[in-house]
């Protein structure tokens, strides 16, 4: 089992910036790759940006890519999102998610935490 843990959320003027954090924990040993999802009222559930554990390779998707940075702490079991340039439509529920090793997508999501980019 594993269990996520995101904070970091809130609310934030469009242009601005916020860093969400995920903490990971149970069996730490067993992943491949991490990941931050969104999703809105509404819509679907979207992959913004993903990590490899191993290597350090990253994913993201075009509507974030060059405002939003992914990066790992393999020392801390932790994983960020630091989102600059935030626009209205990035207002969602922020998710972190983990693909186990054997596991065809990513099988653990935490929580959530809400993000809100609003004047």
């Amino acid at each position: 089992q594993v269990q996520l843990v995101e904070s970091g959320g809130g609310l934030v003027q469009p242009g601005g910036s916020l860093r969400l954090s995920c903490a990971a924990s149970g069996r730490t040993f067993s992943r491949v790759a991490m990941a931050w999802f969104r999703q809105a009222p509404g819509k679907e559930r979207e992959l913004l940006a993903s990590i490899r554990w191993a290597n350090g390779d990253k994913y993201y998707a075009e509507s974030v890519k060059g405002r939003f940075t992914i990066s790992r702490e393999v020392a801390k079991n932790t994983l960020s999102l630091q989102m600059n340039s935030l626009k209205p439509e990035d207002t969602a529920m922020y998710y972190c998610a983990w693909q186990s090793v054997g596991a065809s997508a990513y099988n653990y999501f935490g929580r959530g935490t809400q993000v809100t980019v609003s004047a």
